[in-house]
C-alpha cells in the first residue's frame, strides 16, 4: 500500500516520504479500515517535530490521528458484521506506530466507530481531534445549560465546534475572534456575544456586553497567554478547559487569586481522555452527524502525497478549519 512515513525527526520536507509500505493486518481485537481521508492536526506535526523523542524507537512512524474509511477485514473476537460499515477513526497513532496517512489502518475497533450516512468522508476526518477535544471541553464539569461559557480563539478547529456544542446544550456562548471574518464565523456557529482577543481590553468589552455578568466555563486555546485576562471574566467556582498552551509552554499560575475564585483547571487530550468521556463524545457526535445540527470547515482537501504541503499549512496556523488529505482508494 502507499502511505506516508518518517524515521527521523525534522522539518516536513525533508523527513516526508511517500512510498509504498507493507500493508497491516487486523489483529485481535482489530479492524483493518480502508482509509478515505486522514486529516492532520497540529499534534501530527508537533510528533514529527519531536515532541515524543522515543517515538521512532520501533522504526518508521506513519503519522496521524484522525481519518476516516470503510471497514475491509475484522480481527479476532470482531464480529463480521462490522466490515463494510462506514467509519470515523480517531487515536490511530497513539501509542502506536501506525496512523491514518496511508491507504490502510489497523487499529482497535472501539476506535473506529460508525460514520453516519449523512457525513462525508471529508467531515469524517474532522471528528478526532477537534470535535471529540470540543466535546470533553464543553462536558467534562457537567451540564452547562443555562450557563455562561467563554471559548476563546473560537474560529478555531476546536473552539468551532466548542461553540456548537454549547450553544446546542443551551449555554449564552461568548467567544473571542482576532477578525471579523473569524467573528462571523463564531456567530454563525452560535456565538451570542464576540469579542477581539488583540483588543487589550477585551474582558472590559467582554463585562459590558453580558452586563457585568462573569463567565461560568471557558474553553481556552492558550492557556498561559491568556490566563490574566480570563481571570479578570471567570465566576467564582468556574472552570477553566484547557487544550493548548503553545505561546507559555510553562505557564505560572496565580496561586491565591485562583484559589479564592475556587477554580477548576481541566486539561483536556483525546488520546487520554476516559473511555467513559470517548463513549459519551462518540454517541453525541453520531446523534448530531445524523440530525445535521454540526457544522463543520474544511478549509483544505489535498492528495495524500501532499502530506509535506498540509503539514506546512498547519504550522503557519494561518488556516482556518481543518486540513483533510484524500486517499487514493484503487
Amino acid at each position: 500500500m502507499y502511505a506516508v512515513r518518517f524515521d527521523k525527526f525534522g522539518p516536513a520536507a525533508d523527513v516526508l516520504i511517500y512510498e509504498t509500505v507493507e500493508k497491516p493486518v487486523a489483529g485481535p481485537d482489530e479492524v483493518l479500515v480502508k482509509l478515505h481521508t486522514s486529516a492532520v492536526n497540529p499534534s501530527d506535526t508537533k510528533k514529527r517535530l519531536g515532541s515524543f523523542p522515543d517515538l521512532l524507537d520501533g522504526g518508521y512512524v506513519v503519522p496521524h490521528s484522525d481519518g476516516a474509511g470503510v471497514i475491509e477485514a475484522v480481527g479476532e473476537n470482531i464480529s463480521d458484521t462490522r466490515i463494510g460499515e462506514r467509519v470515523f477513526v480517531f487515536n490511530a497513532q497513539y501509542g502506536r506506530r501506525f496512523g491514518t496517512a496511508a491507504n490502510y489502518v489497523a487499529l482497535p475497533s472501539a476506535h473506529a466507530p460508525c460514520l453516519p450516512e449523512a457525513a462525508s468522508f471529508e467531515v469524517g476526518a474532522c471528528l478526532g481531534i477537534p470535535v471529540m477535544t470540543a466535546h470533553r471541553c464543553v462536558f467534562a464539569d457537567g451540564s452547562v445549560k443555562g450557563q455562561r461559557v467563554l471559548v476563546t480563539g473560537g474560529a478555531g478547529r476546536v473552539g468551532f465546534y466548542a461553540i456548537q456544542w454549547a450553544a446546542l446544550a443551551g449555554a449564552r456562548v461568548i467567544a473571542t475572534a482576532s477578525n471579523d471574518a473569524d467573528a462571523d464565523a463564531c456567530r454563525n456557529a452560535g456565538a451570542e456575544i464576540v469579542v477581539n482577543h488583540r483588543d487589550h481590553n477585551w474582558p472590559e468589552a467582554l463585562l459590558r456586553a453580558t452586563s457585568g455578568e462573569k463567565i461560568n466555563r471557558v474553553i481556552d486555546v492558550e492557556f498561559g497567554a491568556n490566563l490574566e485576562n480570563v481571570l479578570k471574566v471567570i465566576a467564582a467556582n468556574g472552570v477553566i478547559a484547557t487544550y493548548s498552551s503553545t505561546v507559555e509552554k510553562e505557564p505560572q499560575l496565580p496561586f491565591l487569586k485562583m484559589m479564592y475564585l475556587d477554580l477548576t483547571i481541566r486539561m483536556v487530550i483525546v488520546y487520554a481522555m476516559p473511555e467513559e468521556a470517548k463513549a459519551h463524545a462518540i454517541s453525541d457526535i453520531q446523534d448530531a452527524l445524523e440530525m445535521g445540527r454540526l457544522q463543520h470547515r474544511i478549509a483544505r482537501l489535498m492528495p495524500l502525497s501532499d502530506c509535506a504541503v498540509a503539514h506546512r499549512e498547519i504550522e503557519d496556523g494561518k488556516v482556518r478549519g481543518s486540513v483533510v488529505l484524500a486517499v487514493d482508494t484503487h
